[in-house]
């Protein structure tokens, strides 16, 4: 039988595994009667922790949320993710986390055993990761939309566009969306009466919030991953490319970001990529990582631009003479026997 100490521990960290535990199921794995659980559960209550109790048939026992954060017991496995997770997340675009990331940081090495250590540090030396490049994002303004989208609380915000033009929007907080190195608030705009997509670097917070509301349906089938990257493109600019492939949708789904564009299948041979940007130079680029025979059906313009990049290609690319600088060798011809 575990101490008491040692057992009041263990119980914490079983609580904090899942929401719900019945007295039989804690007292079998402590190893203890149900009324030392009880008892247990009345020291757990004086030392500040929340544990609240349910009777009844399917009753049990929940930890609740208190003043003051609870120990957090964690398995091997977790504390190495979490430490791995935090030394990625370090620098990342959203400004003033990195000081509490690093606190914790400091926290979790100073706590976590030798073997650990070990493999934190194996770990990190062989791992690099892709730094974000994209505008950061104040923490508290994060905090607080974070919380408009929690309480279903109108918000109220200056928003600066791409030309720097400002303007003042209400909005219903839906859900905040990273997407390659940015950070989106997804909002329903209420003057506008429609969705939209809110870069948070360029939103500014004006309280005190609005009235609560009811959540609308998102559309795009509720993704709301995908309805960022429809408003994200639509942004962008307005000249749209129709490209027939001549290869499996999912073949070169996986070589075109999702951001770039969409793919519809035709059959299992061919797909129709469509995409928009805001100039022909970008649509080519886009076409261009589709490694697979197309046929351009829209817009006439790029259909031009891809053919100015194939002469020019065809230039750059040396002959075999080109490539040393000197004509190409040939045999020379034999020397005449004597006497002919």
């Amino acid at each position: 039988m575990l101490e008491t100490s040692a057992r009041l521990l263990r119980m914490l960290s079983l609580m904090q595994t899942r929401p719900d535990w019945t007295g039989p199921e804690l007292a079998e794995r402590l190893g203890v009667s149900g009324r030392t659980v009880r008892y247990d559960v009345e020291r757990l209550r004086s030392l500040g922790y929340p544990v609240h109790a349910r009777r009844g048939v399917v009753g049990g026992y929940r930890l609740g949320a208190g003043k003051a954060l609870p120990p957090l017991l964690l398995d091997d496995e977790e504390a190495v993710s979490i430490v791995v997770g935090l030394r990625i997340a370090a620098g990342s675009v959203v400004d003033g986390m990195d000081e509490a990331m690093l606190r914790a940081l400091a926290k979790l090495d100073q706590v976590l055993p030798s073997r650990l250590h070990r493999r934190v540090k194996a770990l990190q030396k062989y791992t690099v990761p892709v730094r974000h490049t994209g505008p950061g994002v104040d923490m508290e303004v994060m905090t607080v939309l974070a919380g408009a989208c929690r309480d279903h609380e109108q918000l109220r915000f200056r928003y600066s566009s791409h030309d720097g033009k400002e303007t003042s929007r209400v909005v219903e907080p839906y859900r905040l969306v990273h997407r390659m190195g940015r950070w989106y608030l997804v909002a329903w705009d209420i003057k506008r009466e429609d969705w939209r997509t809110f870069r948070m670097d360029r939103i500014t917070p004006r309280p005190p919030h609005g009235p609560r509301f009811t959540p609308r349906e998102l559309p795009a089938d509720g993704d709301v991953a995908e309805f960022v990257n429809q408003g994200v493109q639509s942004a962008r600019g307005q000249i749209r490319a129709r490209v027939l492939v001549h290869a499996p949708a999912a073949v070169v789904g996986e070589r075109v970001p999702p951001a770039f564009g969409s793919f519809a299948v035709v059959d299992d041979h061919t797909c129709v990529f469509e995409t928009t940007a805001s100039s022909i130079e970008s649509l080519a680029v886009y076409v261009s990582l589709l490694d697979a025979d197309f046929e351009i059906e829209d817009p006439p313009e790029l259909v031009a631009y891809i053919r100015t990049l194939a002469r020019r290609y065809a230039k750059a690319t040396p002959t075999a003479g080109a490539e040393t600088g000197t004509e190409p060798k040939t045999e020379p011809e034999p020397a005449p026997a004597p006497g002919e």
